[in-house]
């Protein structure tokens, strides 16, 4: 999927290749956002499956906007609500089995070090 090739070049290289997957990265939140115009979710008003997919991302981007230093938050609100905003209605289970975007970002932090990226 492309959010993960986009977020890997941010959180496992430095230089250009970061700044090429920080491009890459906005320009998939430019459509999310054109997708989701005023709706809460993808999928409409209810969570659905196109929701499920990018679920497993959502605990990912504090770590992209860490690492690639990313303003993003005023050119695409929406799209970054997204990794904010965990369905709440009937969808605990989604909910309890994100990752904590912190922990995330520590472990690549951690694998950065390894790779000695950093």
């Amino acid at each position: 999927m492309q959010v993960y090739d986009g977020g890997k070049k941010i959180w496992a290289t430095n230089g250009e290749e970061r700044q090429a997957g920080k491009k890459e990265l906005f320009e998939i939140l430019k459509v999310l956002e054109a997708e989701l115009g005023d709706k809460p979710y993808l999928g409409g008003d209810s969570f659905g499956y196109v929701d499920v997919a990018l679920v497993g991302f959502y605990s990912w981007f504090y770590a992209y906007e860490t690492f690639g230093k990313l303003q993003h938050r005023s050119r695409v609100p929406q799209a970054h609500c997204l990794g904010q905003e965990v369905p709440a209605e009937g969808e605990e289970s989604v909910a309890k089995s994100l990752a904590d975007g912190k922990k995330v970002h520590e472990f690549l932090g951690e694998v950065r070090k390894m790779w000695g990226i950093e």
